[in-house]
């Protein structure tokens, strides 16, 4: 129970709020009881995070991107939705045939193989471990 007292214009008033519950309020101004719906507080407002590439965050790896650089994306194993690599499963120079595992994606709280899509050698490996990446970013190239 709190207690207050307030003049406005020259009149006095005594107002007790007795409870409180949700956002209606039972009060007795100068004697008087009285039953208030009080205006709901906003919900804050949540912030979206901000997502950045890991690549640019984490730039001391330069394997990745030197062989991203100079790599023909025309045959690359491209990430079919958002997600983080969780293991890469060749090496460049392998061998591979199309079905094989080349990429774990984990997207949605899903382990995602990525499967090689053609017979080839693994030329460049785009990503690393831990690293978040779109959709159609390129993973592995194989030619």
């Amino acid at each position: 129970m709190k207690e207050y007292k307030y003049t406005i214009n020259g009149n006095k008033y005594e107002v007790v709020i007795s409870d409180i519950t949700d956002n209606i309020a039972t009060l007795t101004v100068n004697g008087e009881k009285y039953t208030v719906e009080m205006e709901k507080q906003a919900e804050p407002e949540k912030k979206k995070p901000v997502v950045r590439p890991a690549a640019a965050a984490a730039s001391s790896d330069s394997a990745p991107a030197a062989s991203k650089a100079g790599a023909n994306m025309a045959g690359a194993v491209k990430a079919p939705l958002p997600g983080v690599i969780t293991d890469i499963l060749v090496a460049v120079g392998d061998e591979v045939k199309a079905g094989d595992n080349v990429i774990v994606l984990e997207a949605m709280k899903m382990a995602n193989n990525l499967a090689a899509e053609k017979d080839g050698k693994v030329t460049a490996i785009c990503v690393k471990i831990g690293e978040s990446v779109m959709e159609d970013a390129p993973l592995v190239v194989i030619e």
